[in-house]
């Protein structure tokens, strides 16, 4: 059975164009269209299609807002965005809403219907660009947090003792594999163990459990 797919979009050139794009596949058919965003939630409520392309800026109401309400009445129907805009905000919020992909009108071509059959198959579909986007947007918001994980308050050298003594290694055998004095090692442990907030042995193991530096094998 064909994939049923409602179109979205003011530019009625858009439509046409995605219609005969679509239904070349042979796996899909469009079985309606809508030029604003009420109409659109208006006849999706009516036949719950498998799968809505949506263009944002839509007059009446715009995507992102008819996006929520077609997800909230009709949770089987997916929704693709096929917009111009391709800043994070906007991505964010479609998501947000309920949309499973997002592509650009610029690069759209026949991966709209690769974007189709994805989220049909419930499946997030976001296009190279975007995917891009959200990385380089979460590795820019990921440099400027601080450390979440206490292992990363660590010394190279630290982290490096650490694992010896979950290892079970003494504070003898950890000076002779690194070359350092017993004291040196202790110094390095007392330190760890301080940033760690970790008092003795039995936490340490708990620690190093939840923190995969070891199994409970």
């Amino acid at each position: 059975m064909p994939v049923r797919v409602f179109l979205a979009d003011d530019h009625t050139i858009v439509r046409e164009g995605l219609r005969l794009l679509l239904e070349a596949q042979g796996d899909l058919t469009v079985v309606g269209e809508a030029a604003d965003g009420r109409e659109t939630v208006r006849l999706v409520k009516q036949m719950c299609p498998d799968v809505v392309v949506m263009d944002i800026a839509m007059p009446g109401l715009d995507g992102i807002r008819a996006t929520k309400e077609i997800r909230e009445f009709c949770p089987v129907t997916q929704v693709v965005i096929l917009s111009i805009y391709s800043s994070n905000e906007h991505i964010f919020q479609a998501l947000r809403a309920g949309a499973s992909g997002y592509l650009l009108k610029e690069s759209a071509g026949k991966e709209v219907a690769e974007a189709v059959r994805s989220v049909h198959a419930r499946r997030r579909y976001l296009c190279r660009q975007i995917t891009e986007t959200v990385i380089d947007d979460y590795m820019r918001k990921y440099e400027t947090l601080p450390a979440k994980s206490p292992l990363e308050s660590l010394s190279s050298r630290e982290r490096e003792i650490l694992q010896f003594m979950v290892d079970g290694k003494t504070n003898t055998e950890i000076a002779k594999i690194l070359s350092l004095s017993v004291k040196t090692v202790e110094t390095y442990k007392s330190r760890l163990m301080e940033k760690l907030n970790i008092r003795d042995l039995a936490s340490l193991v708990k620690f190093a459990i939840q923190h995969g530096l070891t199994s409970v094998e």
